[in-house]
């Protein structure tokens, strides 16, 4: 049965659930590796500081050029381009807006902890972005959605290489997600 079957038979709730659940596993996950692949945990530590504009500029400013550019791309391109077999529609179109805020800030947050908190710092820029393109396998097939999940995949990774500070890149990764989580809701 292919994915998008799967979720036409899902209430939006179990989407919702099972992304959560998804990100959770992210979230331990990243916990579990930074144990054996940091040799102290305090280390990790160091990829948190508060970096006003650092945060506004490659977090909230870059993220909403990036939502900009996709809301664009979506009233001048076909909508089948943006298809994801109903994914990003299931999760946000009913949901209220604190869930939106909600679901965008633990993608955000378990995201970044794995792929440049963890994975980036252990295995690299290259690795770590390639890896997040391949985690979001329902875009391989949408040339659109794959651009712009590869721009965004490496620029995250380049943002982290450049500032060393998970803030900026939970930031980008939230702004980007609720935005676009907003965008789904409201679209006609």
């Amino acid at each position: 049965m292919k994915q998008s079957e799967i979720i036409k038979n899902m209430s939006a709730e179990e989407v919702k659930n099972q992304l959560l659940l998804t990100q959770s596993c992210f979230f331990l996950l990243s916990i579990f590796l930074s144990y054996f692949l940091f040799d102290h945990i305090a280390d990790w530590f160091l990829y948190f500081s508060v970096d006003g504009k650092a945060i506004l500029l490659f977090g909230i400013f870059s993220a909403i050029i990036i939502v900009v550019i996709e809301i664009v791309l979506y009233l001048f391109l076909p909508s089948r381009y943006f298809d994801d077999g109903g994914i990003n529609e299931k999760v946000f179109k009913n949901q209220s807006i604190g869930n939106i805020f909600l679901i965008a800030i633990v993608v955000a947050i378990s995201e970044e902890f794995l792929f440049r908190g963890v994975i980036q710092t252990s295995f690299g820029y290259i690795f770590a972005s390639a890896l997040f393109v391949l985690v979001h396998f329902r875009y391989l097939k949408k040339p659109v959605l794959l651009v712009l999940v590869i721009i965004i995949s490496f620029y995250l990774g380049y943002v982290f290489e450049l500032t060393k500070n998970l803030y900026v890149v939970i930031a980008f990764h939230f702004v980007v997600d609720f935005l676009l989580g907003l965008f789904m809701k409201y679209k006609k």
